[in-house]
């Protein structure tokens, strides 16, 4: 049933059968909302992407400093956005300095803190930003925040010299001791939003006649839309269309899986066989959920410390780890400039896609910040210094900050918690917040 009132709650859902439709803002929900969220007042979506291993320096950094008009090759794919686009380097994460460098580089990414060293579960970090930040603008939200990745299978045991897998496998701690896995099959993501549409066997059985779980919010669709002007119709059936068309490639995902003469028995079904699909299915996942306000906190782990993901479809066949371990070898460190540019253009894809997303008096991307880097900087020496970070969304943009002295990553921690509204005069080794992103 639509709850439905002069003006519509931003809180209207589509229901069925075990499914629930979230629906973006539309006109006809603005009355509703002025009052709490006035159009100079949006709501703010944050969020966070880890990029492993760090960076080949040369081919990231852009040339010129302050406002800049070109982007460095490795993230040219960020032109489109340029305007909103801010690289920083020269920052540091001193915490991560330990024996364990991967595992410290992955836990210390939204935390500014040393984990403590054990192979046990008696495992210490402290709260991530993004946890902190969903505390504070998750509250009204179906799902707080969601915490996203690619690898299927946790690693369990001593990962890297003395240092639990726990660090390696998570990036949103929501206390010191109590780290949030990620997720990285589609199918339960797609559930967690919109419902399962009925038991395993239903959805098998409507897999089978090619059909979607919206088809049981139908009449309930029709019944609204007949509420909506012209404008609001077409953003409900524009949205509605984007969940039917990643449902769709769930089922794909799943139907190949069910034909494969020699399935892969430790991919789920719903992943998609090649990485590039299952990574820009998981952004489109993300902007579904934004879009309706079902969570507007996301932490999204493209790949982890020590991958061995390979990368012939862009020239790459040998692991990313071994070609990290460039040590200067030009052949090694233009093959890592390949994996961070292609790494950056995936998440470029969502990016544009929230630029063309409209969201109130503007888009998405105009009401989000963004943070994709690295807790590694140069990865054949495994430090934490000049770390990969480009904070991207709102609209100051197009600049190049450049620490003349090695800074804390903290500042950019102190700054975007700043910009959730939680106030703080330090965070961790902070030395204050970047004035240039508030």
């Amino acid at each position: 049933m639509i709850v439905t009132k002069k003006a519509l709650p931003r809180r209207t859902f589509l229901r069925g059968m075990g499914v629930t439709v979230a629906l973006p803002l539309l006109d006809a929900m603005v009355p509703a909302l002025s009052a709490m969220t006035p159009a100079g007042n949006p709501v703010r979506r944050f969020g966070f992407v880890y990029i492993p291993m760090g960076m080949n320096p040369a081919p990231w950094i852009p040339k010129a400093e302050g406002k800049i008009t070109e982007l460095s090759t490795s993230l040219a794919s960020l032109m489109p956005v340029m305007d909103q686009t801010t690289v920083i380097t020269n920052t540091e994460l001193k915490m991560a300095n330990s024996a364990g460098n991967h595992a410290t580089a992955n836990s210390s990414f939204l935390t500014a803190t040393l984990a403590k060293r054990t192979e046990g579960n008696d495992y210490v970090l402290s709260t991530s930003i993004d946890q902190m930040i969903a505390k504070q603008i998750g509250r009204d939200t179906q799902i707080p925040s969601l915490e996203l990745g690619t690898d299927l299978i946790a690693m369990v045991g001593n990962c890297d010299n003395g240092y639990a897998c726990v660090y390696q496998n998570n990036l949103s701690w929501s206390s010191p001791t109590n780290p949030l896995p990620t997720e990285a099959d589609p199918r339960v993501i797609f559930e967690r939003l919109f419902g399962d549409g009925g038991s395993a066997k239903d959805r098998q059985s409507e897999l089978r006649k090619n059909r979607s779980i919206l088809d049981w919010v139908t009449e309930d669709m029709a019944s609204l839309q007949r509420k909506l002007g012209s404008g609001d119709r077409t953003k409900v059936t524009e949205y509605i269309d984007s969940v039917r068309e990643v449902e769709r490639r769930i089922q794909k995902a799943e139907q190949q899986a069910g034909e494969a003469v020699l399935p892969d028995l430790d991919r789920p079904a719903s992943v998609p066989a090649a990485w590039e699909d299952h990574v820009k299915l998981m952004f489109d996942l993300q902007v579904l959920a934004l879009q309706a306000d079902i969570t507007r906190v996301t932490t999204f782990q493209m790949a982890r410390e020590t991958s061995t993901r390979t990368y012939p479809q862009i020239g790459v066949p040998e692991p990313h780890h071994p070609t990290s371990h460039h040590s200067n070898d030009p052949e090694k460190l233009a093959k890592l400039a390949k994996i961070n540019a292609y790494h950056v253009s995936l998440f470029a894809y969502f990016l544009n896609k929230l630029k063309a997303t409209p969201d109130g008096d503007g888009s998405l991307l105009d009401h989000s910040t963004y943070l994709i880097g690295s807790g590694l900087g140069n990865p054949s020496l495994h430090n934490h210094t000049n770390l990969p970070c480009v904070v991207v969304g709102g609209h100051k943009g197009g600049r190049h900050i450049k620490y003349a002295e090695p800074a804390p990553m903290a500042n950019v921690h102190l700054t975007l918690l700043e910009k959730a509204g939680i106030h703080k005069e330090s965070w961790s080794d902070s030395t204050g917040h970047i004035e240039e992103l508030l």
